[in-house]
């Protein structure tokens, strides 16, 4: 046995090191028996031979039993190379070895953060710093244990644990400088994710299969009858329950009018229940205006002697619901006029009115089809105008005021479903719910256009007189040559035909003056025709509405409604590219009505809705001016949004004699 503490035996690597009082450190093997070791400027080489006090003696010539103490570990910040056997210690220039604790218990405060795909991540304030970390951080030389084992080639002291290294990591700071002040604010990788990046467009990353509205695009196919024997009514009642969307009408006597899907025989039970709640929340002096079953709205409409029923599964509102009613009654008046439906059920409560409004079922469901849909006009309750240079739009009022009649009352040039120019009396101008029936009548139901070019139409504007008639003439001109190849046609989603058409209206109170406003279309046809205004309007329809990034060039915006106030119009962009087909369509009427609802919700007095789903951003903004509402992807920020909103207003103020009708033409 040597003399020196070189020549003594290294210890196990399976040691605890602990520090006593006077700065020693008692070491304990595997066997149990305890060593001491002390650094030179505490103890000789000499006096490491002999035995401490109160450690016990040594049985002589036992070496197997006798465990010198062990030399003090290096510092492994300051030193190259652990040497692999004893010999090679140094212990001459190897300072003492500072105990410091090797765990560290503080109380963390957490913070979670929503990511924009619905995952989670929890993070750490600054006041929640371990008392190790705080050490670790202002100790100079401190390491990870990866840059311990890059520079020893060992996972370093075997006397220490994992939680000595973990609390020495840097922290990632407090959650607002974690998202540089910005909470919507992503880092590079994430947005290297596809369905991350901000060119996703509204909808894009839902599955359909999943959503709500899979059999949306089956809405409009109709009902067969049912069947004399009534073999085929359980087949039936499964298609009308699959339906998103009704409109029933029936009197106050319970006679069944009208049902947009399924005929007298399906509805017969339905009509009975509906008529029994009004009736009974009538007799107590509190009418039924609205209920709701599972998922399904029911919003009633009570008109005199009739009763609107809407059954709507879309999300509408009740005013929104009641009123596209109210358009439906408005219809029904459109035919009838207000004194003749007075006069049916003072006279016979029980009158069965399908008979007066035979004919009339096309128009109806024309209508209700529009409002299932999704109708901008009809949730703004606006027009939309054709976008025209304001000198020719001037051109084409006087052509419409040098060939006027006498006996005229309203003029206006129709195309493409977009008013182009409307001649009227100095204190009269036509409601929009008006000119909603007529665009209806004229470019949805289809059945004035299968007469021919010319139409002769007695009907009742209840927003301009609703106890009389009118008399309006209507003529159709296409908006492409016959030459036209079809294919050059532009297909908006959902338009069918209409955008190809356009129609000259001329409305008088004369029954008699057919002839005299049929000379006034043949005058104006050709003056347009001769001063280029026609195919000045040919060329605006074949052109179509301009996208979001025609309007804005690198807009994130994919769509958006402007109304203005004072001109009760709107404007908006095409539906393409973004907006393809019936359903997505669909989705985005009810994000425009779920915005417009909480706009104007009662005592309601938001004037700023930023709303963020899963998949889609919007704003909804009402000013005294305007209102407007945009949508863009899930991924497109606040500050994007915002900045595209401003440039759309800025282009819409810009525009504003090219996209509104301000004035028109006045005699």
């Amino acid at each position: 046995m040597g003399s020196s503490p070189t020549a003594s035996r290294s210890a196990s690597n399976n040691c605890i090191q602990q520090p006593n009082a006077s700065g020693q450190t008692l070491q304990a093997d595997d066997h149990g028996d305890t060593t001491m070791t002390v650094g030179e400027d505490q103890m000789s080489a000499e006096e490491v031979e002999a035995p401490q006090e109160g450690m016990g003696a040594v049985e002589d010539g036992d070496e197997d039993g006798y465990r010198p103490p062990l030399p003090p570990r290096p510092n492994l910040s300051k030193t190259p190379e652990r040497p692999t056997t004893p010999g090679g210690l140094n212990t001459s220039n190897r300072p003492s070895l500072l105990s410091k604790p090797t765990t560290a218990v503080s109380s963390i405060d957490i913070q979670t953060l929503s990511f924009p795909d619905g995952s989670r991540g929890t993070f750490s304030t600054p006041a929640s710093r371990s008392v190790s970390e705080s050490a670790a951080l202002d100790t100079p030389g401190s390491m990870t244990p990866k840059e311990r084992h890059s520079q020893n080639g060992s996972e370093g002291d075997d006397a220490t644990s994992l939680m000595s290294y973990a609390p020495t990591m840097k922290g990632t700071g407090d959650l607002a400088s974690l998202l540089n002040d910005d909470i919507n604010a992503q880092s590079p990788a994430w947005r290297l994710l596809s369905s991350k990046a901000d060119t996703v467009n509204p909808f894009e990353a839902i599955d359909y299969e999943n959503t709500s509205l899979l059999n949306f695009e089956n809405e409009f196919n109709e009902i067969a009858p049912v069947d004399s024997k009534g073999g085929n009514e359980e087949e039936l009642l499964t298609q009308f329950k699959a339906k998103y969307k009704h409109y029933l009408c029936l009197s106050s006597a319970g006679k069944p009018i009208y049902s947009r899907h399924g005929d007298q025989n399906l509805i017969n039970g339905y009509i009975g229940i509906i008529q029994t709640l009004i009736s009974f929340y009538e007799g107590s002096k509190d009418p039924l205006l609205g209920f709701t079953a599972g998922g399904t709205r029911f919003v009633i409409f009570i008109a005199g002697p009739l009763y609107f029923v809407a059954i709507s599964r879309l999300g509408e509102s009740d005013a929104q619901l009641r009123s596209q009613l109210e358009a439906l009654y408005m219809q029904i008046l459109s035919t009838l006029t207000l004194p003749t439906l007075t006069h049916l059920f003072s006279n016979r409560p029980n009158t069965d009115l399908r008979r007066p409004l035979e004919g009339t079922e096309t128009l109806l469901s024309s209508l209700a089809d529009t409002f299932t849909k999704g109708s901008p006009s009809a949730l703004l309750s606006a027009l939309e105008c054709l976008k025209l240079r304001k000198s020719q739009r001037y051109v084409i009022n006087n052509t419409l005021l040098k060939a006027r009649t006498e006996k005229l009352l309203y003029g206006l040039i129709v195309a493409g479903g977009r008013l182009v120019s409307v001649v009227r009396p100095k204190r009269h101008s036509l409601h929009p719910s008006d000119l909603q029936l007529i665009f209806n009548m004229l470019f949805e139901a289809g059945g004035v256009k299968a007469g021919g070019g010319e139409n002769w139409i007695p009907l009742c504007l209840p927003g301009f007189n609703n106890r009389g008639y009118l008399y309006m003439y209507v003529s159709f001109l296409n908006a492409y040559d016959d030459g036209q190849d079809g294919e050059e046609r532009p297909s908006t989603p959902g338009s069918g035909a209409r955008e190809d058409e356009i129609a000259v209206l001329l409305i008088s109170a004369e029954k008699e003056s057919f002839y005299e406003l049929k000379q006034m279309r043949d005058d104006v046809v050709s003056q347009l025709e001769k001063n280029g205004s026609m195919d000045i309007i040919k060329a605006a329809v074949r052109q179509g509405r301009p996208s979001t990034t025609d309007i804005v060039p690198g807009t994130q915006l994919r769509h958006f409604l402007y109304k203005s106030r004072a001109n009760v119009q709107y404007t908006m962009p095409s539906f393409t590219p973004y907006f393809n087909g019936l359903l997505p369509q669909r989705r985005l009427m009810n994000l425009y009505n779920n915005l417009h609802a909480q706009i104007h919700a009662k005592h309601s007095h938001l004037k700023v809705l930023h709303s963020v789903s899963r998949d889609s951003v919007s704003l909804a903004w009402s000013t005294p001016l305007f209102e407007f509402y945009c949508v863009a992807g899930p991924n497109a920020s606040r500050a994007s949004i915002a900045h595209g909103a401003n440039k759309v207003i800025q282009w819409v103020k810009r525009e504003e004699e090219r996209v509104f009708i301000i004035g028109g033409a006045v005699f």
